[in-house]
């Protein structure tokens, strides 16, 4: 079993740092254009990329596990290949993923002024080493502002509300209650239409629950994993 981790929109596999120090054998992913190669431009393609990733490496028995838009192309996968996974997990993500119009506008303005930019990233990892932070921020501004506007567009554009009933696999969800990304709200639709779905909602957490509540994601994970 080959346990793949998906990040979200400009983020990057460091974003998983607790979940792949805790699963030895797992893999995070950068995807392409954060920082390096050139981005993709719809969830489809990738979908596309990531199944050339998987195949190119011979993985077999794959979970994927993907966080707001590395959820979307994690629940696209099963619906466009599903005898190609084993499971999925779902965090902090939906059906549907909108895109807050102030955000899109930020991002937009930040194309033309650096200034706006260096704001933009001035994110802060309260649950990361300073090194850790550091390192964060330099490859995020790599990125710059166009890379993560795609994906947010992607995201925006993302919608399949009307299949997500036909993915048939073993499912965990998992979701923050303070998350005002992707509010809980959009894992209980999950969990509606997606029959036999596992969902753990975790009490105080935003939309970065991996890195703010990493002992209770592992934990369910881990349990997910073991009764597969």
């Amino acid at each position: 079993m080959k346990l793949i981790f998906i990040h979200a929109s400009g983020a990057t596999k460091e974003s998983w740092h607790y979940q792949t120090t805790y699963f030895k054998d797992s893999e995070a992913i950068d995807l392409p254009g954060h920082s390096e190669g050139k981005p993709c431009t719809s969830i489809n393609d990738y979908v596309q990329w990531l199944r050339g990733y998987i195949y190119g490496r011979e993985y077999r028995e794959v979970v994927l596990a993907g966080h707001s838009l590395g959820g979307g192309i994690a629940q696209l996968y099963a619906l466009e290949y599903p005898e190609e996974l084993k499971a999925l997990i779902l965090i902090g993500t939906g059906a549907r993923l909108r895109v807050f119009p102030n955000v899109l506008d930020a991002l937009e303005v930040a194309l033309d002024d650096p200034q706006a930019w260096a704001k933009n990233i001035r994110v802060d990892y309260p649950f990361f080493t300073p090194e850790q932070r550091e390192a964060l921020r330099q490859k995020r501004a790599a990125m710059g502002p166009k890379i993560v506007l795609n994906d947010q567009l992607c995201c925006d554009r993302f919608d399949i509300m009307d299949r997500v009933h036909d993915i048939k696999l073993p499912t965990l969800l998992i979701c923050g209650t303070e998350d005002a990304q992707t509010p809980v709200r959009y894992t209980e639709y999950l969990a509606n239409k997606i029959a036999g779905a596992k969902t753990v909602i975790i009490e105080g957490a935003t939309h970065g629950v991996p890195l703010e509540k990493p002992d209770e994601v592992n934990r369910a994970i881990e349990e997910f994993l073991k009764g597969l």
